[in-house]
């Protein structure tokens, strides 16, 4: 399993992601809230791992953030702060589990294989596209562009969504009339270029790829 460890406190940090990697993990560590938060936001870690002690921003400002950004990732918080409001208030705000300082590194491998059963049982339903910058919850068809909220009509949502179920793979115009206007659309070709230019203007230029010969892609 991919990990995201931010935690600023070294003599806790280097002993733990070596004994993660020693378990077969793949494990990513920064020291500040506001470098974990761009690296949660790519969407390329299992589970995320916080202190709530962090400079820049906290564990429980991350999560706030990410929750509301549409980031399902699940979130095991490592901390000293041991008192019931503070893990009442982190799993209120969206965190999966919560350990307190110092803990034993049975218990954490077990709550990591844990959250990430549950995850992996309810299903993502979060697509990630553009390094994080993008984001799209097919349940409730929300999308998000750096952190806000975009609103889209129907067909635009279908092909976004059909574009961010596989991220860098290049779609054919025709393969996205069939996928979104259905095999049985007898109008112009060309209303797939319409809706990327849509898609563009509500997101960025740089949502969605196109290559000569090739189609279209999200990055």
């Amino acid at each position: 399993m991919r990990l995201l460890l931010v935690e600023d406190d070294v003599r806790i940090a280097e002993p733990t992601v070596e004994a993660l990697r020693e378990a077969g993990h793949q494990v990513t560590w920064v020291t500040d809230g506001r470098q974990g938060l761009t690296e949660a936001r790519s969407g390329q870690y299992g589970v995320l791992v916080l202190d709530v002690m962090l400079p820049e921003l906290d564990g429980f400002d991350v999560t706030q953030a990410l929750r509301h950004e549409g980031v399902a990732t699940p979130i095991v918080y490592l901390t000293a702060r041991g008192e019931l409001e503070d893990r009442v208030h982190g799993l209120d705000l969206g965190g999966d589990a919560y350990l307190v300082k110092p803990f034993e590194l049975p218990e954490l491998l077990a709550t990591l294989r844990a959250v990430a059963r549950r995850a992996e049982a309810a299903g993502s339903a979060h697509l990630g596209f553009a390094s994080g910058h993008g984001r799209v919850d097919t349940r409730t068809r929300q999308v998000w562009w750096k952190g806000e909220e975009v609103g889209l009509t129907g067909r635009e949502y279908e092909l976004l969504e059909t574009l961010a179920l596989t991220p860098g793979r290049w779609f054919s115009r025709e393969e996205l009339l069939d996928r979104v206007w259905g095999p049985d659309f007898m109008g112009e070709p060309r209303i797939v270029d319409v809706y990327v230019s849509y898609l563009r203007r509500k997101l960025a230029d740089e949502a969605i790829d196109s290559g000569r010969g090739r189609g279209y892609r999200v990055p």
